[in-house]
């Protein structure tokens, strides 16, 4: 008889329906190698638990408020290298998909795909490898095969700028920003003019725009 007990993948739900979670969370129950250890309905609360627990594996959203799950998936990864993502989503036009393999998650699925697929994905990503569902391969390929995709200026901001971006078009303040991002409103003013200046966009409809358009929020 094997006493030695299983270790389980340990994992962290990030996603702003609570009804998807509390599905995925019944589903993983079910599975014997898998516990959940985390929730979170935002971007900025998953980097906090994730700090907290320690999982394996972060099954992210991309499209959240407050902090979307690019940015949340590129600082977790910056401070947390050995944790895993996954993002769960229901995007699959470039903007998303490439945003998130750049912000360094291990793989990306689409939330019509089969909870079976996730498992699969989960195990896969928490041994090592890399998981890319079927249905958004080709939108990688078109991606690498498209010789005329110009740089990207939303590379030019920096982490803070692309958080200060994201509220902006949520219809934050600056007294807003300042709490969430526990810095001065001063501080919040200069991320302000320094995206605009980078961006030489100056209106919120103009920043809003651009924020849609990028994928930083959805519509």
């Amino acid at each position: 008889m094997n006493n030695r007990a299983q270790k389980k993948i340990r994992l962290v739900l990030v996603d702003d329906h609570k009804i998807l979670r509390d599905g995925l969370k019944q589903a993983i129950g079910r599975e014997k190698d898998m516990v959940l250890v985390g929730e979170a309905d935002n971007g900025r609360d998953a980097m906090v638990i994730a700090g907290q627990t320690r999982p394996d594996v972060i099954i992210m959203d991309v499209s959240m408020p407050d902090l979307n799950g690019v940015e949340a998936s590129r600082q977790i990864i910056n401070n947390h290298p050995d944790q895993k993502i996954i993002a769960l989503s229901m995007h699959d036009d470039k903007r998303y998909v490439m945003g998130m393999f750049k912000a360094g998650v291990s793989g990306y699925l689409l939330k019509t795909n089969a909870f079976e697929q996730l498992a699969d994905a989960v195990r896969q990503v928490a041994a090592g490898h890399s998981y890319i569902s079927s249905n958004i391969a080709g939108t990688l390929i078109r991606s690498a095969l498209d010789k005329e995709d110009a740089p990207d200026d939303s590379d030019e901001l920096s982490s803070r700028e692309i958080e200060i971006l994201q509220l902006i078009a949520e219809g934050k303040n600056t007294e807003y920003m300042a709490e969430v991002l526990h810095i001065s409103k001063r501080t919040v003013e200069n991320h302000r003019r320094s995206l605009r200046k980078k961006l030489k966009l100056h209106t919120i409809a103009e920043l809003t725009r651009y924020a849609i358009k990028k994928g930083i929020i959805s519509l």
